[in-house]
């Protein structure tokens, strides 16, 4: 017992003051792209044809977050003269037409407050279903029940059953094989209930898109209340939004 004592003294208090402290993350770091309007039409067409996930529309200087993999090909490609990452980890929207951004994002706290935060603002339980995810994203929300994040702090955590949830966090790019559980875990889930889509699978397909195989977006099937874009989206993305849309 003095071991264990001792060796909390030394090491301190982990866990991190976000979000009463601002915290910053590695250069490195892909956040909320900003293109730049002046760039020339020429380099536009150029890093939309290189966009892997087709996510850039070069002709109204915009770039889709739900297909986007934060890969960097547009910024490398320009070298940042049409597409720079910022460090902006704050990403979530409540409607899939906010997902096309040119750089800025409508305020997510103003629509929770009319919707959610009094529903849902002293406790909040969330059923998370891996639609055919590759884990990336299944592993960057477990994270947030580390003692660094502590999202149990909040009032937040995850549940077992859907039965004992307030809506269900759905990461992949629901497949085939796994669309009649998702669907079958959201009916269990007593109303009122929310439905959160995290990664760009869940938001689009992904990588995946186009495939027979996959549903290409949560929306077709259930109606989303909050969107979280990335792939993955970075722990810090996935807490930005639920505390800004339910806490």
């Amino acid at each position: 017992m003095l071991n264990t004592l001792k060796n909390r003294f030394e090491q301190g208090h982990r866990t991190s003051a976000y979000p009463k402290t601002p915290i910053k993350l590695p250069a490195r770091y892909r956040g909320l792209p900003q293109v730049r309007a002046q760039a020339s039409s020429e380099l536009a067409a150029e890093c939309a044809a290189a966009c892997p996930q087709e996510a850039i529309d070069a002709g109204r200087r915009l770039i889709d977050l739900g297909r986007c993999v934060f890969c960097g090909t547009c910024e490398r490609l320009s070298e940042s003269r049409f597409v720079s990452f910022s460090q902006n980890f704050e990403l979530a929207v409540a409607a899939k037409d906010h997902l096309l951004t040119g750089g800025e994002l409508p305020s997510l706290a103003e629509h929770a407050k009319k919707h959610f935060k009094k529903l849902f603002g002293r406790s909040l339980q969330l059923r998370q279903v891996s639609a055919a995810g590759c884990n990336a994203c299944e592993a960057d929300l477990n994270v947030l029940a580390t003692p660094f994040f502590d999202l149990a702090r909040f009032g937040i955590n995850f549940v077992a059953s859907p039965r004992h949830a307030d809506g269900i966090v759905v990461t992949g790019p629901v497949s085939r094989n796994m669309k009649t559980a998702l669907l079958q875990t959201y009916e269990a889930t007593p109303a009122p209930k929310v439905v959160i889509a995290v990664g760009s699978c869940a938001l689009s397909g992904g990588p995946f898109r186009g495939s027979a195989e996959i549903t290409e977006g949560l929306d077709k099937l259930l109606p989303v209340d909050l969107y979280i874009p990335g792939c993955p989206p970075h722990p810090l993305t996935n807490l930005h939004a639920l505390l800004t849309y339910f806490k």
